[in-house]
């Protein structure tokens, strides 16, 4: 009993699934029928069965409440046939019914792709990246803000500023929580600038503003280039204190953030020792491994 149930059952997507799918274009009805043209008819009978059509059954010149209703079949019909490439996909879905999904994404593909701006898609797939690309970066920043308050230096600072703005009192009472929570409010916000490998997020930094900003920034660049080239290339001027600093971190491959928090003697010291050049970066490589040798 069960058995014959499913083969009803599959006779019926059978035959209603290729019907569906041909109904998508032209409802119930044939397209070729609508115009009453053969479905070998070429492109100007078409055109003039459809004008012929038009006048007899457009409501402003046929007063039958049912003309309306007619002619809009015809014109969807009309649009489906004049264009080569809707009707090819019409003639294929009438000669394989039986490919039900691949017809019906045809048909959308065709009248609704060229319909959808490819500007609004690309906005869209940009917003949607950056947002990804903020949700990330913010849990990830928001994970290590929770891990270093977890850390002893934290509570060790948190003291610190708490025996400052007392003055070296402590108060222990449950009344003055309050006091130690704006404290540990205060330290937080000086953390945050002091977390190495992550950054809080920045819309500036979004995938989808650099993108938008793409022009600028490579016009910034290349200004850059040439400024650098003019500067130090063909003047051959000593370089600056900030570009010889840009250039000691290439050499080490060292982000900004790193950089910065090096004290100012050993930034000194680096920058003092042109380690772009070569044999200054070998030399100093050497030092780095006798050192390393010497401490083992």
């Amino acid at each position: 009993m069960a058995q014959g149930r499913i083969w009803v059952l599959v006779v019926l997507v059978a035959v209603l699934l290729p019907t569906r799918c041909l109904s998508i274009y032209c409802d119930s009805d044939d397209c070729y029928d609508l115009l009453g043209v053969s479905q070998s008819a070429n492109a100007s009978e078409i055109k003039r069965a459809y004008y012929k059509l038009s006048l007899k059954y457009h409501p402003d010149k046929n007063p039958d409440p049912d003309s309306k209703k007619h002619f809009v079949k015809i014109a969807n019909a009309y649009e489906i046939l004049k264009d080569e490439s809707t009707r090819q996909q019409y003639d294929y879905a009438i000669a394989h019914p039986e490919e039900v999904f691949y017809n019906t994404a045809q048909y959308y593909r065709a009248y609704y792709g060229h319909k959808t701006d490819a500007r609004a898609v690309l906005v869209g797939f940009l917003l949607f990246v950056s947002l990804l690309q903020y949700l990330n970066q913010w849990t990830r920043y928001t994970q290590a803000i929770s891990m270093v308050k977890r850390t002893p230096a934290y509570k060790n600072r948190l003291k610190a500023l708490e025996l400052e703005r007392t003055g070296g009192i402590t108060n222990k009472k449950k009344g003055h929580k309050h006091l130690d929570k704006k404290m540990e409010e205060d330290l937080s916000n000086e953390l945050e600038l002091q977390i190495q490998g992550v950054e809080k997020p920045s819309v500036w930094k979004l995938f989808g503003v650099q993108f938008l900003l793409l022009p600028y920034i490579l016009g910034k660049i290349l200004v850059w280039k040439a400024q650098w080239s003019w500067r130090y290339q063909i003047k051959k001027h000593p370089y600056a204190w900030d570009d010889a600093c840009y250039l000691t971190m290439n050499s080490l491959n060292i982000n900004p953030t790193t950089w910065h928090g090096i004290d100012e003697s050993v930034k000194d010291d680096l920058v003092m020792r042109r380690l772009w050049e070569k044999d200054s970066m070998e030399k100093y490589r050497a030092e780095m491994r006798k050192e390393s040798k010497r401490r083992r």
